[in-house]
């Protein structure tokens, strides 16, 4: 099975950047057509999606973090990676990974990332 998990600093201060990996085992981020995602959970704002990386290595980013957030891949490591910048303590939230586009989903665990001073 797909097997994602999210790695990263838990802890930040503000106007740092931070950078997140997703290691994925069990499936190739290469593999037709799936989009590669990152998703954040805060209890203000529920689930928030960042952008994706897609299988062929276009990305999409949500309008609302554009300016903010990087999202690249290394196929030879087989993950993916966010990077996002100028961090507030608004930016903090549980951050997933997770692989979308059929009926059957994948999604890390999360990870919880806090920005504070």
């Amino acid at each position: 099975q797909v097997q994602l998990q999210e790695s990263g600093p838990g802890l930040v201060k503000p106007s740092q950047t931070i950078s997140l990996t997703c290691d994925v085992s069990g499936g190739s981020i290469t593999a037709h057509y799936y989009s590669w995602n990152w998703i954040r959970q805060s209890p203000g704002k529920g689930l928030e999606w960042i952008g994706a990386i897609n299988y062929d290595g276009s990305t999409d980013y949500s309008t609302a973090l554009l300016s903010r957030s990087s999202i690249s891949r290394d196929t030879s490591k087989n993950n993916f990676a966010l990077q996002l910048t100028s961090l507030t303590p608004e930016d903090t939230a549980v951050y997933y990974c997770a692989r979308i586009g059929d009926s059957m989903e994948s999604w890390g665990q999360g990870t919880q990332v806090t920005v504070s001073s």
